[in-house]
């Protein structure tokens, strides 16, 4: 039950608060090259895209515009993108999937390029999903596709189809450039933006780079303290000895967490890895005629130290508040771990190892000035005597974690 009511809370959240990412200052120029100014919604676009979310006014109703209309579109000091249509390359990356044409397949498309560099010579860059290629030009000439495809050889050979270096050296060659400095650039994002910025500079031109990131806190290490409803259930057909029937008990725990924010979708995702120390204790007395003295004592010592590895999504309230989900793989360490049967005389009749398994976690939380959060997270069913075949236990955990970022 207690499952099934934080799937249901989690939907409901993501339902309502998926849309929670600040508009900020941009415009955008239609294609009677009219210029607007306006809030644009900044989703910090994984892909290029086709369309934009914007407001007229900080209370205005929100519109939509897209390729068709719009040439282009911007968010101050952010990002810029134009419309163009310009011949690309979409010949896959995939080992699996590799041409054995060394030339690219240039098809034309219309697409909103994204500027990385300004001036007398510019770059643009195009993703969609895994695909990346990179576009120039020089001054006023037109777009071109920076050429770059890897392909197998009949012998089945991978190799690299590298004419953007040809390009850049025929094109835009500076007085500090040597064929060693062209041949030594890779197909990526900094060693294109590097060069163009050197080539602008050489040039004695002022240069725009839309590749500065703002500064972002992507990483975080948070202190999380725990109070945890465990239950816990043991029972063996086989044997004489009492079962443990479902027995609750609050306890204590420990976490220290590491958060690796991903730098894409406006810090919206994140990675986690909380090392989290716990313990379950229960002791119980039962009358039993089996043994010397009538009494048998059950004694369980669980303590172990947890790894949960998660994903975590946040949903923005407002510039202090933030809601988050995630989801979590589980290792469990058990240390100096039993449940013992005892006499009234304290003689151990048997002692069972505690050795578990792995399981799934889930938490739903709310985090306020990036400081301070509080969660909710269920952990369902683990068992916990995976070395004693004879024995069948159920061990779940309820908790509410607070949480203090000190990093």
């Amino acid at each position: 039950m207690k499952k099934k009511l934080l799937v249901i809370l989690i939907a409901i959240l993501s339902t309502h608060c998926y849309s929670q990412i600040s508009f900020e200052k941009g415009y955008y120029i239609d294609n009677s090259n009219q210029k607007i100014d306006c809030l644009i919604k900044n989703l910090d676009w994984g892909s290029n895209p086709t369309k934009f979310e914007f407001k007229l006014t900080d209370k205005g109703q929100s519109k939509i515009e897209t390729i068709e209309s719009i040439k282009e579109f911007g968010i101050y000091n952010i990002s810029k993108y134009i419309k163009k249509q310009v011949s690309i390359d979409r010949s896959s990356e995939n080992i699996n999937k590799l041409s054995e044409n060394k030339d690219p397949y240039l098809k034309k498309e219309q697409l909103f390029l994204k500027v990385l560099i300004e001036g007398k010579a510019n770059l643009y860059e195009y993703k969609d999903k895994n695909l990346r290629r990179y576009f120039y030009n020089k001054e006023s000439s037109n777009i071109e596709q920076l050429i770059f495809k890897s392909y197998k050889t009949f012998e089945n050979e991978i190799r690299e189809n590298n004419k953007f270096r040809q390009q850049l050296w025929n094109n835009l060659r500076c007085s500090n450039h040597n064929m060693t400095r062209v041949i030594s650039l890779n197909y990526n994002k900094n060693d294109l933006a590097n060069f163009f910025i050197e080539y602008n500079q050489c040039n004695n031109q002022e240069v725009i780079n839309y590749t500065k990131k703002q500064k972002r806190d992507l990483f975080n290490l948070n202190l999380r303290p725990r109070f945890n409803n465990s239950t816990l259930a043991v029972k063996s057909p086989s044997s004489i000895l009492s079962s443990i029937e479902s027995e609750v008990k609050l306890g204590f725990g420990f976490g220290l967490e590491a958060e690796f924010i991903l730098p894409f979708n406006k810090n919206k995702w994140a990675i986690v890895v909380e090392p989290t120390y716990q313990s379950y204790r229960y002791k119980k007395i039962t009358n039993s005629i089996n043994f010397e003295g009538g009494v048998l004592i059950t004694d369980v010592n669980y303590n172990s130290i947890e790894i949960p590895f998660g994903l975590r999504h946040y949903f923005f309230l407002n510039e202090k508040s933030k809601i988050f989900i995630n989801a979590s793989y589980v290792i469990d360490l058990p240390s100096k771990s039993s449940i013992d049967y005892k006499r009234s005389d304290n003689v151990t009749v048997n002692s069972l190892k505690i050795t578990s398994n792995s399981n799934l976690a889930f938490g739903i939380g709310y985090k306020i000035y990036d400081k301070y959060s509080l969660e909710m997270r269920y952990q369902n069913t683990r068992n916990i005597l995976t070395r004693e075949p004879a024995w069948y236990s159920e061990y779940n955990t309820l908790s509410l974690i607070i949480g203090y970022s000190f990093y």
